[in-house]
Parts: C-alpha cells; structure tokens; sequence
C-alpha cells in the first residue's frame, strides 16, 4: 500500500552554514533537501520522501507510518536520579499537585 507523502512531519528550516533553506522530515531523519526557497524546499522534500518510499516499497523494505497517523497512549517512563525524583516530589507536593502534573507541565514548557 503506497502512503500519501503529504501526511509526513515536514519541516523547513534555514542553514546558515549552506546559505539556503534545508527540507527536513521526522520519519526520514537521513533525508534533506537544501534550496534556495522555503516553498521549494518543501516541494522539492516532498518528492525526495515520495521517491523514497517507491525505491522502499520496491525493495519490500518497511516504510514508515507517518507521525500524525499513529496513536500515543499518552504514558511513557523515564529514568531519572534519584536526587531529581526526590526534588519533583517535593516541588509538586508544595505546589499540592500530583507528580505527574507536575513534570507534565515541565515537559510543556
């Protein structure tokens, strides 16, 4: 099943060591398009993804699901030293939150 390239996590962003705008993907994190437009940057990634996922397909190599379509639980773990566990807790309990609200309001800033 061939995906549509358009529901990709593009970026565009500015190099200054190239000079020019570099078209970016998340789920194609070896990929890059440099160009001297952020309109053409995303045009001209946008079929640097679609050829590389016909070459992928063609190979029988996995391609991958676009960001946007996949499902997040909304829990992930996350190790941390014991010092810092300590300091949340004591931070969110002066605050009379709950440690997870706390480190998620952190994680949103």
């Amino acid at each position: 099943m061939t995906l549509r390239n358009d529901r990709y996590a593009y970026r565009i962003v500015w190099s200054e060591s190239d000079q020019e705008y570099v078209g970016l993907c998340a789920e194609f994190p070896g990929l890059s398009w440099l160009v001297d437009t952020p309109e053409a940057a995303l045009k001209g990634f946008r079929k640097v993804v679609e050829e590389g996922v016909k070459i992928m397909e063609a190979d029988g190599e996995s391609v991958p699901a676009p960001l946007s379509q996949k499902k997040y639980s909304g829990k992930f773990s996350i190790r941390i030293p014991p010092n810092i566990h300590r300091e949340l807790s004591i931070q969110a309990a002066e605050s009379g939150i709950s440690l997870n609200r706390l480190v998620s309001a952190k994680l949103a800033k």
